[in-house]
């Protein structure tokens, strides 16, 4: 019998209720005692800052509507004449696209004490157009029980999640739906490069055993023992509806820390309440709201943040190349179209051949010619549908997010079709080369 705390029925009850109130909310505000947001948190989160707030200006009534990152922003380019008046999030690319379309205001900084950069990311937005008022860490969860269940050793590094021993074991989100996935994917771009971070974001993809639909869905997934590793931010690490988990986080060495930021759109109504909001938030109470257990985030005000932040010594991958996030916000369509094509619709497929050309290798033939058709199939696996200068010199049409609820050109219809052919016809060809390989006598292993 599966046994269910008090507190755990409270707290699915207050979530419905505010799903309820999420629903006919509007996001447009448009009096002056009014403010509204729209953010990718969910209630458990903004809702300690809303009541705050709300008590400190009894005479402004927030609204806030809850999307995930990729669906707000599509909300907020599509919908210009019923903007919200600020933008809540977590995924800093987000917000970089978003000034690429020049959907955001200009904003003020606030004196917080915080570093510039934490491990080679800016805590705030170079150009003033949003700011940061936390810091989160991206690692690994995993689930001790289910790793000595399968055998399988923990985790210690992103390359190790690419190891042939966790085939079937991994969870993620997919990046066009999660912009904190979104920004994993792309660090590992710029970090090893176009070509070698789709090789190894190819590994990944045939290592997963599902792609949950929401980020949340990753840490659920470790906890109901559905996969035994997933890849996710730290506070998304403990599902939101069990408390009763053996979920463990980890950082790996070369971590990924970010800042989770807000922005003041430039559709906004009420400006002077959306200032006096991330006033609020980046103010001694608003950032102690941030140590809550349930939200645990690293708070940027300096006089709380002692001992959180990472060394300031410490590699990241984001130091290690520079990351940029203009870059990123410039083909964020491009890289969840080629992921969702590449990783998550062939994901049994990437899977079933990762296998077989990793059984094989094992098999050690000393054959030539055989070792060449290994080699080949190798390689196409790891080759992304275009190469580094093709996607540099795309169109901007066809590099950045491309709106849903827009038909698509025919040019975006046409590439689109022929990403897939590409992929497609790679595959196809993987099949072909390893069907041609012989298994070694004594050593059907090849054929599961």
């Amino acid at each position: 019998m599966v046994k269910i705390s008090t507190v755990n029925i409270l707290n699915m009850l207050v979530f419905f209720a505010f799903s309820m109130v999420l629903s006919v909310v509007p996001v447009r505000s448009s009096e002056q005692g009014e403010l509204s947001i729209i953010t990718s948190y969910p209630p458990s989160f903004f809702e300690p800052f809303r009541l705050a707030f709300e008590k400190q200006y009894p005479d402004i009534r927030v609204s806030i509507a809850q999307r995930n990152t990729a669906s707000a922003n599509r909300f907020i380019m599509e919908k210009p004449d019923i903007t919200p008046d600020i933008f809540w999030a977590s995924a800093a690319d987000a917000f970089e696209l978003l000034k690429r379309k020049q959907a955001l205001r200009p904003i003020r900084s606030r004196p917080t004490g915080a570093p510039q950069y934490v491990l080679g990311y800016p805590v705030n937005d170079p150009e003033g157009y949003y700011l940061g008022f936390a810091l989160s860490g991206y690692g690994i969860v995993y689930s001790p029980s289910y790793l000595l269940q399968h055998n399988l050793p923990i985790p210690r590094n992103w390359d190790d999640l690419l190891k042939p021993v966790y085939s079937g074991h991994i969870g993620i989100t997919s990046p066009s739906r999660s912009g904190t996935t979104h920004l994993i994917v792309e660090v590992f771009l710029q970090t090893y490069g176009w070509e070698k971070g789709w090789a190894m974001l190819s590994k990944l993809g045939g290592n997963l055993s599902t792609v949950t639909a929401r980020s949340f869905g990753v840490a659920s997934g470790v906890a109901q023992k559905r996969f035994g590793i997933g890849i996710t931010i730290d506070f998304l690490a403990q599902p939101l509806d069990d408390a009763h988990t053996d979920n463990v986080f980890i950082m790996p060495p070369d971590a990924i820390y970010t800042p989770a930021n807000i922005a003041i759109l430039r559709g906004a109504k009420n400006i002077t309440n959306a200032e006096r909001f991330v006033d609020f938030l980046l103010s001694e109470q608003g950032q102690k709201i941030l140590r809550y257990p349930g939200i645990n985030r690293i708070p940027v005000l300096s006089k709380l943040n002692k001992d959180l932040l990472p060394a300031p010594d410490r590699r990241g991958l984001m130091n290690m190349a520079e990351f940029d996030p203009h870059l990123s916000a410039e083909r964020y369509g491009l890289v969840n179209l080629i992921f969702d094509n590449f990783i998550i619709r062939r994901r049994a497929t990437l899977g079933r051949l990762w296998r077989k050309v990793n059984e094989l290798e094992a098999a050690k033939f000393e054959n030539t010619e055989t070792l060449s058709t290994l080699a080949r199939a190798r390689q196409l696996l790891s080759t992304p549908p275009l190469s580094a200068h093709e996607a540099n010199i795309l169109s901007e049409d066809l590099k950045t997010e491309w709106p849903r609820s827009v038909a698509r050109t025919a040019e975006q219809e046409q590439f689109s079709g022929e990403i897939r052919r590409i992929i497609e016809h790679n595959l196809a060809m993987i099949e072909t080369l390893l069907s041609s390989v012989s298994p070694v006598t004594n050593d059907k292993r090849w054929y599961r």
